[in-house]
């Protein structure tokens, strides 16, 4: 997830907000001190708007399902004009970054460890940090998903991925060639304390209250940070000692499990779960209604979960593409939204290798999943057609 701070922008829209506090002790607790009433937009869906608001949501979607299809066709069928990425994985060839199987493994650990601390010390973290401090307005804008209240579930997904690319498959069963069956092999103890943590984090994220940008500060919040801190050092200071121990031809299996039942299911879900969304928006767009409005922002949580349960292998074409932040950059400029819905110059959602990095930043600003979920949602609920 690609970070980018847009606060000023965001208090030139007039956006206003309320906090309730009982008292300087309640907030520094969190509870009802946490409680907040925002106003979060002065742009609304309405018949003026509504034909650039249609517009803005066919193209923005529209850009999700050719950067998914870009991702999975990079992994399935061929990267950079070679072979597919999965097969220079699983031959850890020098365009996968890896020179061998163990080189494949530390990119998953990397992986699981960079999204258990992403999770822990800035999803959740920051705005922590900002609540605390005072900053209220800092607080609620940073964090992820605020706009449909879905930010417990990202950040549980997050803590999916990890689990996926330790159990080796995405259905909560241990393959035979896994992480997990690896070490369990030699070291049992550790494989259930990886676990543990892995369920820890991922339990303790689904108990902060909902949603999540009203309950901060509350203790709840403080447990989960500790659980994904807890999670990652098991991750970064045990399970990257053990594979470094490991022999070669005991990881082999694993990267390819890891691969064909892991990586490229979840982009396949990712690829199919867009195009289901690009299509629920042009129906809206045809017929607009409150119910086709729910149905949209239903299909967005759909397609959403995949691409978060794919955080813990950001490397390869999701990368070397831009398309982490093409999909996925946060918080949102929502002055430069207000302005595209006015101009209506969707070109701008566009960049091409050779433009500067501050033109292709200010098009990945303009789009993603993040640009849709405002679109879609207001105070945690689709929007209504008026």
């Amino acid at each position: 997830m690609k970070k980018h701070f847009f606060y000023a922008a965001l208090f030139a829209m007039g956006l206003t907000m309320t906090v309730t506090s009982c008292s300087d002790d309640d907030d520094d607790n969190g509870g009802e001190a946490s409680v907040i009433v925002v106003d979060s937009h002065n742009i609304d869906y309405s018949s003026e708007n509504a034909l650039s608001w249609h517009n803005y949501m066919i193209n923005v979607a529209a850009l999700l399902k050719t950067d998914a299809a870009t991702l999975y066709n990079s992994w399935k069928v061929s990267y950079d004009g070679g072979e597919s990425f999965a097969e220079a994985f699983k031959n850890h060839s020098e365009v996968a970054g890896a020179r061998s199987f163990l080189g494949c493994i530390e990119q998953i650990v990397d992986g699981c460890c960079d999204i258990a601390n992403e999770v822990g010390q800035t999803k959740i973290g920051e705005p922590y940090d900002y609540w605390k401090s005072k900053q209220y307005e800092q607080a609620v804008f940073a964090v992820e998903s605020w706009y449909s209240w879905h930010s417990r579930d990202d950040y549980t997904n997050n803590i999916y991925s990890i689990r996926n690319s330790y159990y080796g498959s995405r259905n909560e069963m241990i393959a035979s060639n896994s992480l997990s069956a690896l070490v369990k092999k030699s070291n049992p103890t550790l494989d259930e304390r990886i676990k543990e943590a892995i369920e820890n984090a991922a339990n303790s994220i689904q108990l902060i209250p909902q949603p999540f940008r009203n309950n901060i500060a509350s203790s709840e919040t403080v447990t989960a940070m500790d659980a994904c801190a807890s999670l990652e050092s098991i991750l970064d200071k045990e399970l990257r000692g053990f594979v470094q121990n490991c022999d070669e031809a005991d990881l082999q299996p694993i990267v390819e499990e890891y691969v064909d039942a892991v990586i490229l299911p979840t982009y396949e879900d990712l690829k199919a779960a867009n195009e289901n969304l690009y299509n629920d928006i042009v129906a809206f767009t045809q017929h607009p209604s409150d119910a086709a409005f729910a149905t949209a922002a239903q299909s967005w949580i759909k397609a959403r979960m995949p691409w978060e349960q794919s955080e813990a292998f950001l490397f390869g074409p999701v990368d070397a593409l831009g398309l982490d932040p093409n999909m996925d950059s946060w918080p949102l400029d929502q002055e430069a939204i207000k302005n595209m819905l006015n101009s209506g110059e969707f070109d701008n959602l566009n960049w091409i290798d050779g433009d500067s990095d501050d033109k292709v930043e200010a098009a990945q600003n303009l789009r993603g999943f993040h640009t849709l979920e405002f679109l879609l949602f207001k105070e945690g609920e689709p929007r209504k057609v008026k």
